[in-house]
């Protein structure tokens, strides 16, 4: 009886790797779209213009400071994020860094829901490529 010879497994972030490539390669999601969508990292205070945003997105304004998350747990990040914020408002600073990296998505939620809910932040978005892409988010303060 001949023995077929079964396939080589395929890793599972291989496959997540894949799939995230070939959606980075179909060009960037419109603004209004990543607004809607919820799964962006990108958020605009009521009241405020969304060309804002799109200056924020391209790197318009000068980072003043960064806070790196690497090494945290998501609820370690969410508090340095919320102390970091106080800080920075304290000082008047109006754009900050956030580093939070790509992994799983828990660090980057923890840092999203804390950034909604902070009476410092004013909007934000993902790092232009160049500055982190998806792996970072400015900040634009109040």
């Amino acid at each position: 009886m001949p023995s077929h010879a079964k396939p080589a497994p395929v890793a599972r972030q291989t496959r997540l790797d894949e799939r995230s490539a070939l959606v980075e390669s179909m060009g960037p999601m419109s603004l209004d779209d990543a607004l809607d969508s919820g799964e962006e990292l990108v958020f605009l205070r009521e009241g405020l213009a969304r060309p804002v945003l799109r200056k924020l997105r391209r790197g318009h304004w000068v980072i003043e400071d960064s806070l790196d998350l690497h090494g945290m747990n998501r609820v370690e990040a969410a508090l340095s994020v919320a102390e970091f914020l106080r800080r920075c408002g304290l000082r008047r600073l109006r754009c900050v860094r956030i580093v939070h990296g790509k992994g799983t998505g828990a660090i980057r939620l923890a840092v999203r829901d804390t950034l909604r809910s902070s009476p410092y932040v004013s909007r934000f978005a993902p790092e232009p490529d160049a500055g982190g892409g998806d792996g970072a988010t400015q900040v634009f303060l109040k």
